[in-house]
């Protein structure tokens, strides 16, 4: 038996390192790829190099000639039998959406897609099979980019006759949250400040370290899945509701895996098909995707072109903001897909008091890897809009770009504060932010140098980036995710099971992917409880272990899985309350409980929590209106949303006769409430900065005409490593606004780097030569690129027939400019 132990005094707010990081560092741990079951094949897939053709034929005897392969299978094999990847977001009632099938038999809609599936006793022996199979297709017509799609000239998928799926509005004169925008806008240009602009948000791929793998066992009772995925209960969900398999029947396992970031929030084609194929054979079977694969048929994320007008007085206070985005569902709409470019409607006001509002949304289909969630989902790609024209508004008045934010921005005593959006930001202080930014930046020291630097005309220019943002996280309400027509709630469940021993067992139906759960949920339960952070275990990723759940994703594991957690943890102190009055012959009113001890008032008699988790295991004396156990659930469905905000600040020099640009400083104050764990804090917002600051500098996925990724490798696809970066100063303000809608006070913080940092630096690279005529940058912003806004009139355009300078590894790795990447000019107030 356990020994009890005095607790730690306090374990929320202590830096802990990961208690998961030593079987994950040194991999003693089970990622799906390393199972082997008894009898197991493997199986590799034949994908279509064309990304819209007709199949004509398949030939796949010389892949079962080959040695030791067990079956090839194509869609017409299966039929009915592969179920349907399903669509869980439809965001309109007209919404167009093709059939998604695992496997199809007629016709492929993007180079990448499944046409046959080998199956042999060893994953070497499927590939080199599966390079056997013999596919003739009929080329088609590809739609390719999303202004092409809007024209409808050609057809990603002809039956729908349109390659528009759906358009979704919000306006809040309508919404009756705001005035008329058009009413506004006009009133601007007639006296005050009208700006237009054209961004876009460029495809890109999540690349997380771990490929997707999956493992299927249908074997025993119930048929087990182990899938390196962001979702199990969702999984487990989709595949009862199109196989037909009951969902009793049917187990889901996320071992531990190795990221996602949104690339894994999604049911896969190939978990389908190594499902399909593991019933059919009776055994196990396994499918890990290589690299390429992952990178051309796992989904991509953003690709959006932002239509914006802002109007605003001669003074620079906003009066309305209109909002037009085109965005790239791919060739189908995804699980969530059709949702994500709505998620950012609700964020494109960001930390503002607009008067009016209005946001439209069209999605459209091409013939290219399917989009869906990338880490923030639809909140970074607002953030970048808003914190883009803000510059631009502050230019245009001739202030500078933080002077214009703090005009506009909700002040902190105004909170609680219902947004022109229609959400309620409960707490939030945007003056306490930018202040600790500005004083660890350096921001006034950093303006005179930038000053220096211009009036001495030197080559490099200093520009400073500014980026204020709020985000919608904790996802979510069930209620309002039901409103917006999202096929499930957001809820989140957990246990807490008091063993005999005094230990803690933590059961959340929250699955990590890297996030360290594990830790954090422990300093959690260890406080509430009043036990050793080393005595409480947690559980997770395991369907039938964690039997309810609502997995990982849009920062939500600690505000509604944590709070979950709280509020089991408490239903396990009232039972135990009872039970100490009992065993100590006292009231319940007399008894205080404080660091894991119930003791009656104003004497030295007490139990501690663990003595009484032994006493109710052995049932030897306990109350008879109580049953011998201490353990608990809870299911908690948040009320609203959370709203971490910050300030963002960055300082990027530009060679303005190479385009090179180089990072210099960067800050940011993150206000997330009260921290669990300031180290795994540190980390995650470390890692958000870097995907954030990749998509502005070096990240771009890249289709040609035909369809083909071009980007398909780490050659081509640019992932920064740790020498591309700098060092960060990460703070936090002394008094945070805690979230007033959960018991710990605590907020998102897994995207807040990845929403923040991109426009900082694309802020940063275009003020830097914004005296030289240039007003935007299309990302990535590439040395080529930068040097082509230079020296186009700041359009960042063609240079009819300029000089190109060199752009070797000294400016900037090589980066090379991608077709159908040309910046579009956004034209000024």
């Amino acid at each position: 038996m356990t020994a009890v132990q005095d607790a730690p005094s306090k374990e929320i707010g202590r830096d802990r390192r990961r208690k998961e990081d030593q079987r994950l560092i040194t991999g003693r741990t089970r990622w799906t790829d390393n199972i082997t079951l008894p009898g197991m094949l493997h199986l590799a897939m034949v994908r279509s190099p064309f990304a819209h053709a007709t199949i004509t034929s398949i030939d796949t005897e010389a892949a079962k000639a080959a040695p030791n392969v067990v079956a090839v299978l194509s869609g017409k094999d299966f039929g009915d039998e592969l179920g349907v990847c399903i669509n869980a977001w439809p965001i309109t009632p007209d919404q167009k959406a093709p059939g998604h099938s695992p496997m199809p038999a007629d016709r492929v809609a993007f180079a990448g897609e499944i046409v046959a599936v080998v199956v042999a006793r060893s994953a070497a022996e499927a590939r080199d099979a599966a390079e056997l199979v013999d596919v003739e297709f009929d080329e088609q017509p590809a739609v390719i980019g999303i202004k092409n799609a809007l024209q409808d000239s050609v057809l990603a998928h002809p039956d729908l006759g349109t390659n528009k799926s759906a358009l979704w509005v919000f306006d809040s004169a309508d919404a009756g949250t705001g005035s008329d925008v058009e009413e506004a806008i006009s009133k601007a240009r007639a006296d005050g400040i009208v700006i237009e602009r054209e961004f876009r948000q460029q495809r890109l791929i999540p690349a997380f370290m771990e490929p997707r793998s999956v493992v299927v066992d249908p074997t025993g009772e119930q048929i087990t899945m182990y899938s390196a995925t962001q979702i199990p209960h969702i999984l487990r969900f989709a595949l009862a509701a199109t196989t037909g398999v009951p969902e009793s029947k049917i187990r889901v396992i996320a071992p531990d895996v190795g990221g996602g970031f949104g690339g894994k929030l999604q049911t896969t084609p190939e978990e389908w098909i190594a499902w399909a194929v593991g019933r059919r054979l009776g055994k196990p079977v396994k499918y890990t995707e290589t690299r390429s694969e992952s990178l051309m048929s796992a989904h991509h994320g953003r690709d959006q072109v932002q239509t914006l007008t802002l109007a605003a007085d001669k003074e620079g206070n906003v009066t309305g903001f209109k909002v037009h985005l085109d965005a790239d569902l791919g060739a189908y709409v995804a699980i969530v897909g059709g949702g994500v470019p709505v998620l950012g409607a609700f964020m494109f006001n960001a930390i503002y008091k607009f008067p009016s509002y209005r946001f439209e949304c069209q999605t459209v289909l091409t013939n290219t890897t399917f989009t869906d969630a990338y880490r923030g989902a639809g909140r970074p790609e607002a953030t970048y809009a808003v914190e883009r024209i803000m510059d631009d508004l502050a230019a245009a008045v001739g202030v500078d770009p933080l002077e214009i934010r703090e005009r506009n921005w909700i002040k902190h005593e105004e909170f609680p504060f219902t947004t022109v959006a229609g959400l309620e930001y409960d707490s939030g202080n945007y003056e306490a932010a930018t202040a600790r930014a500005k004083e660890v930046f350096g921001y006034d020291e950093l303006r005179a140098e930038q000053k220096r630097r211009r009036d001495e005309g030197d080559r490099v220019q200093l520009g400073i980036g500014v980026s204020t943002f709020t985000e919608m996280c904790g996802l979510a309400p069930s209620r309002v995710l039901g409103s917006l027509d999202y096929g499930a709630g957001g809820w989140e469940h957990a246990s807490v099971r008091m063993l005999a021993t005094g230990t803690v067992e933590v059961v959340t139906g929250a699955s990590a992917h890297g996030q360290g759960h594990e830790t954090a949920f422990s300093q959690i339960v260890a406080d509430r409880l009043g036990v050793p952070f080393e005595d409480v275990e947690v559980l997770h990723g395991d369907t039938q272990i964690a039997h309810k759940g609502l997995d990982t994703y849009g920062s939500r594991s600690l505000v509604v899985g944590g709070e979950a957690l709280v509020r089991a943890a408490d239903k396990v102190i009232e039972k135990a309350k009872h039970l100490a009055a009992h065993l100590l012959e006292a009231s319940e009113d007399d008894l205080e409980f404080a660091g894991g001890r119930f003791s009656v008032r104003g004497t030295d008699s007490g139990v501690a929590i663990q003595e009484l988790a032994t006493a109710a295991f052995a049932a030897h004396n306990y109350p008879e209106d109580m049953e011998p156990s201490l353990d608990a659930e809870a299911t908690f469905d948040p009320v609203n949303f959370n709203y971490p905000h910050g300030t963002h600040l960055c300082a990027m020099e530009v060679d303005t006769e190479t385009g090179e640009v180089k990072m210099r400083k960067y800050t940011c104050c993150d206000d997330i409430g009260n921290i669990i764990n300031p180290l795994i804090v540190s980390g995650q917002v470390h890692g958000g900065l870097v995907q954030g600051i990749a998509q502005a500098l070096w990240e771009e996925a890249v289709h040609d005409e035909s369809g083909t990724l071009v980007s398909g490798s780490f050659v081509d696809y640019l992932l920064p490593t740790a020498a591309d970066t700098i060092s960060f100063d990460v703070v936090h303000t002394d008094q945070p606004s805690v979230c007033t809608t959960n018991t710990l006070g605590t907020k998102g913080v897994g995207e807040a780097g990845t929403i923040a940092s991109t426009p900082a630096v694309v802020n940063a690279v275009v003020d830097a030569v914004r005296h030289l005529g240039v007003d935007d940058i299309q990302m990535p912003c590439t040395p080529e690129r930068v040097w082509r806004a230079i020296n186009s009139g700041g359009k960042g355009g063609s240079t009819e027939g300029a000089a190109m300078p060199h752009f070797g590894d000294d400016a900037g790795g090589g980066n090379q400019e991608m077709p159908g990447t040309s910046s579009t000019e956004g034209a000024g107030a």
